[in-house]
């Protein structure tokens, strides 16, 4: 096959490549590769589906508010659902929903806690607070928003296309991903649990990113939440669980390092978490329907890691989400092109001030 030829080359088709990769398309020629045969495959098809700006550090609550006004636009003038009111509530024991407690969550008494969710028992928790400004997302309506913005816009998609080398030559990069040449002046990294490595295969230092299981499952229950009530979890991090279309998603909220790769759920861990979830509230689980295992891959510092590589000016970072991929995606992309082109943020609609704080805070170390 014949060579390619552009000016940024999006290493990983997730919801990070895909939301930069729209977001770039009007300034910039734009190849995004992902080495699965379907965009989106690992992490990013395996969501909570829950966009919570309460939910992480400081940075991270600014990109996800500014992603919920970027969605809203796209909401606005496209029509789509992307996204649907779901509040989330937290619960535990006195001292740590205090810890949990953030700007922009208000404390509720037991009785409203009961009456939001009237499946917990009410010995199960001692106090809660909430946070009404959350959304759930349609992550599949929004991974093929992007994907079809970006290819309208003519960025080129190659799937089942792994990076297997990259030389740069002091002017860019020549690239082989899957049966492709490509030329390149910027590779873009955002591949994810795969970051650190495809930084050593471009010659860069890597950060030290380090991925994290996390498992869910989607269960059949007798007393199953209604729709649209809020998602639950627990202040000291042990699970969380909401309603879905399907039943109620579950999960044991684990964080355990692992190696990149395609993440299974293992023996006994969805089947412990029901029977402690069944011990807490009156759901009434009766079944498993479906399970899986994401990695969520993050720094030390726990913050993304978006811009230049200090030492070496055609590498671009795009990792490190860990569990705020789709909450900060738009706003993240946002920054990813005003770091990429010069554009200035406002006129792009965003707050210089803000995107100059984003930049401090997230640039690689």
């Amino acid at each position: 096959m014949g060579s390619l030829e552009c000016d940024v080359l999006i290493i990983g088709g997730g919801i990070a490549g895909l939301s930069l990769a729209s977001a770039l398309a009007p300034f910039s020629s734009v190849v995004l590769v992902e080495a699965e045969t379907t965009l989106g495959y690992h992490t990013s098809s395996r969501s909570a589906r829950q966009l919570i700006p309460s939910y992480g550090p400081e940075p991270v609550v600014d990109l996800t508010r500014r992603t919920l006004d970027l969605l809203a636009d796209v909401q606005g003038s496209t029509g789509l659902a992307l996204t649907v009111p779901r509040s989330f509530l937290l619960i535990g024991s006195a001292a740590d929903v205090e810890a949990k407690t953030t700007a922009g969550m208000r404390t509720l008494s037991h009785a409203e806690a009961l009456e939001l969710c009237p499946q917990l028992r009410p010995e199960s928790f001692e106090a809660a607070a909430i946070d009404p400004d959350c959304v759930g997302t349609d992550t599949d309506l929004l991974l093929e928003f992007h994907r079809r913005s970006a290819s309208d816009d003519g960025v080129i998609i190659l799937t089942g296309a792994p990076v297997t080398s990259a030389v740069y030559d002091g002017e860019g990069w020549n690239v082989r991903a899957g049966r492709r040449g490509i030329r390149a002046g910027v590779v873009v990294d955002a591949a994810g649990a795969w970051a650190d490595g495809v930084a050593e295969l471009c010659g860069v230092r890597p950060q030290g990113l380090v991925p994290y299981r996390r498992t869910a499952a989607i269960v059949g229950a007798e007393n199953a939440p209604r729709v649209g009530t809020p998602m639950v979890a627990a202040a000291d991090d042990s699970f969380y669980f909401r309603p879905d279309a399907d039943g109620v998603l579950i999960s044991p909220s684990e964080a355990e390092p692992a190696e990149p790769g395609d993440a299974q759920p293992r023996a006994g861990d969805v089947e412990r978490l029901i029977r402690r979830l069944d011990s807490l509230t009156t759901l009434g689980i009766s079944s498993i329907r479906r399970s899986w295992t994401g990695l969520r891959t993050q720094r030390d510092t726990g913050l993304p890691i978006v811009g230049f590589d200090a030492g070496h000016p055609g590498f671009f970072w795009l990792a490190g989400q860990g569990g705020y991929g789709f909450q900060t995606s738009s706003a993240i992309a946002e920054l990813a092109v005003v770091l990429l082109t010069g554009a200035d943020p406002a006129d792009l609609g965003a707050d210089p001030a803000r995107t100059a704080g984003a930049e401090a805070a997230l640039q690689p170390a």
